[in-house]
């Protein structure tokens, strides 16, 4: 599902300190939704692949939690380094071994964040084995994903980060018009949403993601209230596709980064915003410079012609 890469972050922030390291276990362990095993790197036996039912799910390395390993994660940090600054309020939705958590924590001292899973037993085993950060920086819950995201109360995030899968397939449920209207209610305006969304040639899976955050969104734009001065047309919104240049051309399986940033209306006086947040040069210039360099794609006309014709995901509605 994923791939290792070295993460050279820029990011500051003190590291997490460690307390005294618990025995790890060596070989499957089992939890709520099957198994989670711990895979040292060959390189480094303090960092460890996070392996749930034979998947790759997260990396941790226990020295530096600023090192998330993989290529998709290092994206993700890319984007919140260019387009967030300070403490962040984040909502991580699938939370494995809370490699993301960890990274967040280090380099963004003061944020608060919760972490969902719905495995309980991989969350206790987590907490146990990987030190993490205490309530109220990290709280983690157990449940249903899009449930647990209804309880949240509205504007009360600046990020959330959905990361779900059952097996390499995301939940269907996860992936409707109707779940990331939800996911817009949570975020604040201007808010950041971010989507591991793993496929493979010919991208028909991403491509309906995109299809379905350009519906999601222009609804979104569609009920921001009047300002007083006519119709609601200073509300912007931003969607954006990350990933490396081979798999944007359908070359082979992998993961890209989609990205959604919520309905926000400038400050007064605050000049034209341009390519918006997306476009800034130095976000373009992080992601080209990754370890495993990658392209994004943001503009209207670039994400309109990703996603073509492929078809809006919608709840099902079950007939009576």
């Amino acid at each position: 599902m994923a791939r290792r890469a070295s993460r050279n972050s820029s990011s500051t922030g003190p590291l997490t300190k460690r307390s005294t390291q618990p025995a790890l276990p060596v070989g499957p362990i089992e939890t709520d939704s099957g198994s989670v095993e711990l895979v040292p790197d060959r390189d480094d036996p303090r960092a460890l692949t996070v392996m749930i039912n034979g998947v790759p799910s997260s990396f941790i390395d226990l020295d530096d939690p600023r090192n998330v390993g993989f290529e998709y994660m290092d994206i993700m940090c890319a984007v919140l380094d260019h387009t967030r600054t300070g403490p962040l309020d984040v909502v991580h939705l699938g939370a494995a071994g809370c490699a993301m958590a960890r990274s967040i924590d280090a380099t963004r001292p003061g944020s608060r964040q919760i972490g969902i899973d719905i495995d309980a037993r991989l969350i206790e085993l987590a907490r146990t084995w990987f030190d993490l950060p205490r309530s109220p920086r990290l709280r983690l819950r157990a449940g249903d994903a899009r449930a647990q995201l209804a309880t949240l109360p509205a504007a009360s995030a600046d990020v959330v980060i959905r990361d779900v899968f059952a097996g390499d397939t995301t939940p269907a449920h996860l992936l409707t018009v109707e779940f990331v209207g939800d996911v817009l209610r949570v975020l604040r305006p201007g808010g950041i949403y971010l989507i591991n969304c793993a496929d493979r040639p010919p991208l028909d899976g991403a491509r309906s993601e995109v299809a379905t955050l350009r519906t999601a969104l222009q609804a979104a734009l569609d009920s921001v209230p009047d300002s007083g001065a006519g119709p609601a047309t200073d509300a912007r919104g931003e969607i954006g596709v990350v990933s490396e240049p081979a798999l944007l051309k359908s070359r082979r399986y992998g993961n890209l980064v989609l990205v959604l940033v919520a309905p926000s209306r400038p400050e007064a006086g605050a000049p034209e915003p341009g390519d918006g947040v997306l476009g800034s040069a130095a976000l373009g210039r992080a992601l080209r410079t990754l370890a495993v360099p990658a392209q994004l794609l943001h503009t209207d006309p670039e994400t309109t012609k990703f996603a073509g014709q492929a078809r809006v995901l919608r709840d099902v509605v079950q007939s009576t």
